[in-house]
């Protein structure tokens, strides 16, 4: 049986649960893979620990956010690409379940799964299973699914696996950008699993394989005291509507549609973020063009 070599990738600056990330990666029953851990820590934390671990490639980078993602995901040289955070964790099983729903199956891009919230002492906090079933779904159709519903049913960048041909077919200056909206940092992991799966088919695993955590004293940009650009994680909703829209992938109907939605959003967060407003006037400039 052929086994395709996957690259665990990990893109790290926070150490307080790197440790735990890093066994959960090595302790894979799948046979065949390569751990690159891309750390710009402040501090020699991260190194040590990967030190421990015979067998680990670190490499020292001085990029943050963004950048320090795109170097750990075009660092990987396996067939396919699993995205780990720091502090996030993998069911032994992960990338053996991903693996076998590739197999035979050429349209597949990329592979998502069920996954639980963890908090900092790794007690369950949230199921999220956005499907009850295993199953397939085209790229068109993901997309579609995520920017009418504006969600995010996908999940983080640790509970997904791609193909590294896909990946750098997009080019990393792509990989975070729909249309002529730039997602960076906002929605970046909506942008690229719409980019990945565009073309092909997405496949779901009802199977929890992956522990998001949320830690609130960490420096993490899925906490809003930490993260100054969180408000774009809110906007690129608004903005991905008419970025579909310009792509062909949601009609005028639709997106007409989606008028009341997106007032009802203005209207709660106009106060809370700063990006709210432009996101807005620029939706209701496209839908104005339009009508001219």
């Amino acid at each position: 049986m052929h086994y395709p070599k996957v690259s665990i990738v990990i893109p790290s600056y926070k150490a307080e649960h790197f440790e735990q990330c890093l066994r959960s990666a090595i302790g894979q029953t799948y046979p065949n893979t390569e751990i690159v851990v891309s750390d710009n820590c402040k501090t020699e934390a991260i190194r040590d620990i990967c030190a421990r671990f015979p067998g680990v490639i670190y490499q020292r980078n001085s990029a943050i956010r963004e950048a320090n993602v795109l170097a750990a995901f075009y660092s990987g040289k396996g067939e396919l690409i699993k995205p780990l955070f720091d502090d996030d964790i993998l069911h032994p099983f992960c990338i053996e379940r991903m693996v076998a729903a590739l197999q035979d199956r050429p349209d597949v891009q990329l592979v998502f799964s069920a996954s639980q919230v963890i908090d900092a002492a790794n007690r369950r906090v949230e199921t999220r299973r956005p499907y009850e079933a295993t199953g397939s779904m085209t790229g068109r159709d993901m997309q579609r699914d995520m920017t009418l519903g504006m969600r995010n049913f996908v999940g983080e960048f640790s509970t997904i696996l791609c193909r590294r041909d896909t990946l750098w077919n997009i080019g990393p200056k792509a990989l975070f950008a729909v249309g002529p909206h730039d997602c960076t940092h906002g929605l970046a992991d909506v942008a690229a699993y719409i980019n990945l799966a565009a073309g092909g088919s997405a496949f779901y695993i009802d199977e929890e394989l992956s522990y998001f955590r949320r830690d609130p004293v960490l420096q993490s940009n899925s906490n809003p005291n930490a993260n100054p650009n969180f408000g774009y994680c809110f906007s690129d909703y608004i903005d991905l509507l008419w970025a579909a829209h310009a792509q062909g992938v949601i009609t005028t109907a639709e997106l007409a549609g989606t008028r009341d939605q997106v007032h009802g959003v203005f209207e709660t967060l106009r106060g809370v973020f700063a990006q709210i407003p432009p996101a807005y006037e620029r939706y209701l400039a496209y839908l104005a063009n339009l009508k001219d």
